[in-house]
Order: C-alpha cells, then structure tokens, then sequence
C-alpha cells in the first residue's frame, strides 16, 4: 500500500477541497475492496506540530503526524492555501522545506488549487507548467516568473509534479491519480459519486479577466485606460503609445513588463471579456455582440473568443444564459 500524506498548513482553514480529497480516496479505496482488490493509498494527516488543528465552522481537523515523523511517503498532496497567500507562505516555511526534501527522495507532489504557491516556493515547479485558481494568477506570475503558469489548464503533470486549477477542479486532479493508481472504472465511479466530470480539460470559460493594474508605471495604466474605455473601437498600438508619448519598442516592452500581456493581446482581452459579460446579461445575438466589441470579421472573433475561453460565442451564450435563444 502506498502511504499518502495530505498536508494541513499552519493556521488555514479547511477548504472544500482538502475534505473532498479524503472522501474519494476513501471511496476510491472501498471500490477497489469491493471488487476483490487492495486498498492503494494509507492517507496520514501530516503538518507542523501535533497540535496543528484545522478549522471549518463547527467541523475540524487535526493532523496524525508531524513532518518530524515521517521520514518518506510516496504522495504528498498539498491543499489551498486560503485568501491570503504570502502570509500562508511565511507561517509554512517548514512545510515548504519538508516538501522540498519529500520530493528529492522520490515522492511525488500534487498541489489543489493555490497549493500550487507551496510548489513554486519549493522551486519544484521552476521549468515546469503550473495551474492554480485563476484569481491568483497576478501574485503567482511576479512571486515565480520562472514558472509556466498555465491558468487555462485544469491539470498540470510533469516529473511526477501535479497542480490543479481552482476551487472544485481540484477534484478532477484527484480523480486523474486515481486513474493513475487504481484504474479508469474507479476513476469514473468516484467522478458520477462526486458530481465531477472526469474528462474536463480547461477552466478558460471560468476565468474572468480584470486588467492587471497591480503596477507602479502609471504610463501604461494611462494606456490600459484608454483600451478599457475604447472597446468599441480599432486601437492602433502605434497611436497608443503616441497618446502616453512612449516610442513603440519600450512601449511593447513596458507594457509586457507591466500587464504580463503585449497591448495587442491586451486588447483581445478585453474584449473577450466584456462580450463575455453581454453574452450573460443581454439576449443580444452573436453578431450584435461581435460589432458591440469592435470586431467585424465573424471567423475572426469566433477563433479569438474560442482561443481565450474554450468555447465558441454561441457555446457560451448558450451555457452561461440560459434565457437566451438559439441564433
């Protein structure tokens, strides 16, 4: 039997996910019993000191073991770290750390959700591409900018290194290394118990997209302005950097710097998003939305809009708004 350490952080909270994770294990296990075959995974809660409790409401959780006592697992699962990120990464250095030398000795790692911060802090996933919620992804990119963060991505597998997307789409990771360790009929019995779909690939179309202003170039904020602003229209990037009286080469530049995005696909952004929010608030037709958000050419805002979210216009118009009729 496999041992399986699920890590409780110092001072969290429990999320969702952390006890979802024990549940199919635990069914997982008791199918494959059921079916005349062994238990694969013995799961041990492991943190920083005996009494590290973690709390959800009325419910708690209190660790089996301290890392001091156990000298090698074959899985570490790291949950979500909760809202405040770089404060969670402070009080769990020694977590860190222990991941680290797990990892060296042969241990493979999975991250749920922002779990993935412990990973890239451990420099596990330097090289490597990394999913985690997309609401964190600003923080993320200018914490580990030698990380490939793949926000559009559910599951991330690479040198026995797993990170997962946000919130529920953590269960698709675990249920992806049940199919791994168990097999693909009990991957598909703990996926119809839990209510997940085993097979889904992508968050694109949860991600919503705000501009990231969290900088000091006001210059470029002046220009990200301007974009928001101008939806409607055809933005020249040449007359852009004319308006914030940048030359176009360092304009190209401090805006990547800035935003994580060339001006250019800062503009798709954009506007993505905002046709995004009329296909989910108006019973306007694909086209209206098109013109609304300054695209002209249909195939052309089809292949972008699908690029960004995963869906074609009339795909997610008809997922996300359900008042909508067929055009």
């Amino acid at each position: 039997m496999k041992q399986l350490a699920i890590l409780l952080p110092n001072r969290a909270t429990a999320s969702s996910s952390l006890i979802l994770t024990i549940e199919v294990i635990e069914r997982a296990n008791e199918y494959f019993i059921e079916r005349g075959k062994g238990a694969v995974f013995k799961t041990t809660l492991i943190g920083d000191a005996k009494e590290n409790i973690v709390k959800h409401g009325s419910f708690s959780m209190h660790q089996d073991r301290s890392f001091d006592e156990v000298m090698k697992t074959d899985m570490i699962i790291v949950p979500s770290l909760g809202d405040n990120i770089e404060t969670s990464l402070k009080q769990n250095k020694r977590m860190i750390d222990w991941v680290k030398s797990q990892y060296k000795e042969g241990s493979e790692v999975a991250s749920l959700c922002t779990g993935a911060f412990i990973l890239a802090s451990a420099g596990l996933l330097n090289g490597k591409q990394c999913s985690t919620h997309w609401r964190t992804a600003e923080v993320f990119k200018r914490l580990y900018p030698e990380v490939n963060l793949t926000i559009e991505k559910i599951i991330t597998e690479e040198h026995g290194v797993y990170t997962s997307g946000g919130a529920i789409f953590s269960m698709n990771l675990i249920l992806h290394i049940i199919e791994k360790y168990y097999d693909r009929e009990t991957a598909i019995y703990c996926a119809k118990i839990s209510g997940v779909d085993l097979d889904r690939n992508n968050q694109s179309d949860f991600i919503i997209f705000s501009g990231q202003k969290n900088h000091k170039d006001d210059e470029i904020k002046k220009a990200q302005l301007f974009i928001e602003k101008n939806i409607g229209n055809k933005i020249i990037v040449e007359e852009l950097s004319a308006k914030v009286s940048i030359d176009r080469r360092t304009f190209d530049r401090r805006f990547k710097k800035a935003t994580g995005n060339s001006p250019f696909e800062y503009m798709q952004r954009i506007k993505v998003e905002a046709a995004k929010k009329s296909f989910e608030s108006t019973r306007k037709n694909v086209n209206e939305v098109m013109y609304d958000v300054g695209y002209s050419d249909l195939k052309a805002f089809r292949n972008i809009f699908k690029k960004i979210t995963g869906l074609s216009p009339l795909e997610y118009r008809n997922k996300y708004n359900k008042e909508s009729v067929v055009s």
